[in-house]
């Protein structure tokens, strides 16, 4: 690779991005920094000035004017920060969400356009592509600790992996039960007993400690997430499941990954739906399932696992611009 061959791509890619914004209207009417500190404040349980800074590489000047404009139009409080007592913490406010809101929908519309474009086959080949790119040219955002993360197909002992990490993460931060475990435990002997390779599919995340590490030398490394992928009963439909994160790899993009992964293997073998189940005490996991486009269809409340608790049914529509 040389030098015109990064300049080529990023002539072509600033026509992508203007192209998108032909009209000027997709930040309306902010700036495109403004609409940075948007994103970054609603999709943050708490952030503060300087981690705005941190984040967006702002100079402290410019980002300070920025949030005194936000604030004197009602889109955001400044408080005492929960972390820090000499900081003060910025929160959006219900008009500051809904901006936020208006924006995001304006960004998946606009990007659904582009990728309605792009063949269905060919969109699990972008994606990793575009993967790709941020790994190497290391993006901080999917950035997982102190080394490379990998998705990829179970090995022996995996699935078994699979129900003991389950069990005993929700175990410790939920309270739940060993009646967790048995439905793990069964949802994984249906799979590894009778499933179609070429329709239903599980990942295991993996962090590669360090290129020069042992287990880097032998490509193996240490499983850190995990999801499946597996047909429902009603036609066309793939249901996501068991999706799980360690507690300390968690923020750092793993699993956007795999949701993704399960995203794009539905649609580039042809299910119309997909469709999951969790529970409201998993925020972390909606808002991620909310990030992909799926929508809240159902809810219900009911007593399992050792807990009263309200499950929810999402689906997202697969045959639709897939951001």
């Amino acid at each position: 690779m040389t030098v015109e061959d990064v300049r080529a791509f990023n002539r072509f890619y600033t026509g992508v991005i203007g192209a998108l914004d032909y009209g000027r209207h997709l930040y309306a009417p902010y700036t495109l920094t403004e609409s940075r500190v948007l994103y970054e404040l609603a999709h943050a349980r708490q952030l503060d000035a300087a981690d705005l800074r941190t984040r967006l590489a702002l100079d402290a000047g410019y980002l300070s004017r920025i949030l005194n404009r936000f604030e004197e139009a009602g889109l955001i409080e400044r408080g005492p920060s929960e972390a820090d007592p000499r900081r003060r913490s910025v929160t959006l406010t219900a008009r500051g969400r809904e901006a936020a809101g208006l924006l995001d929908e304006r960004a998946r519309e606009t990007v659904g356009a582009l990728l309605d474009t792009v063949a269905p086959q060919e969109r699990p080949r972008l994606a990793e592509a575009m993967r790709a790119i941020r790994d190497i040219l290391g993006d901080e955002e999917r950035a997982t600790g102190a080394g490379e993360l990998a998705l990829r197909e179970p090995r022996p002992g995996d699935l078994g992996w699979i129900v003991q990490r389950n069990a005993a993460l929700y175990a410790a931060e939920y309270g739940w039960n060993t009646g967790y475990e048995g439905l793990v435990a069964r949802i994984v002997a249906d799979f590894a007993e009778d499933h179609d390779p070429h329709l239903e599919r599980v990942w295991i995340a993996e962090r590669r400690e360090s290129p020069r590490s042992s287990e880097a030398e032998s490509g193996g490394g240490r499983p850190v997430g995990c999801v499946m992928c597996v047909r429902d009963d009603v036609p066309a439909t793939a249901r996501l499941r068991l999706l799980l994160v360690e507690p300390d790899a968690r923020g750092h993009g793993v699993g956007d990954r795999l949701v993704q992964a399960v995203v794009d293997f539905a649609r580039g073998v042809g299910y119309r739906d997909l469709v999951l189940w969790t529970n409201d005490v998993l925020s972390s996991a909606r808002r991620l399932y909310q990030r992909h486009g799926f929508v809240l269809v159902a809810e219900k409340p009911h007593r399992s696992f050792g807990q009263d608790l309200v499950g929810q049914d999402w689906r997202l529509d697969l045959r639709g611009s897939g951001v």
